[in-house]
């Protein structure tokens, strides 16, 4: 970028700014909410409340299909994060 380029747009600054800050943010959402630790922390969780006879075998098993299956999505979308591909 030119000098006069740059003081041209000098007032555009704090929006350039803003954007960047923005896309941050998402980008940190985006980390957080497709990490699959949370879901294996689930999972560990729920084993440990079947052993201690807190849920019984039925309810286990629902729950884990469930978290199974949202931690099979997960790590499909950070494949497609990590093609570059965008989420969803």
């Amino acid at each position: 970028m030119g000098l006069f380029t740059q003081l041209a747009t000098l007032p555009l600054a704090p929006v350039r700014g803003a954007l960047w800050v923005t896309g941050q943010l998402v980008d940190t959402a985006e980390r957080q909410y497709y990490d699959p630790a949370p879901v294996k922390r689930e999972l560990v969780a729920l084993e440990r409340e079947l052993v201690e006879g807190r849920i019984d075998e039925a309810e286990f098993d629902r729950r884990e299909d469930e978290l199974l299956d949202r931690l099979e999505e997960l790590e499909a979308q950070q494949r497609r994060m990590a093609e570059g591909q965008s989420p969803g």
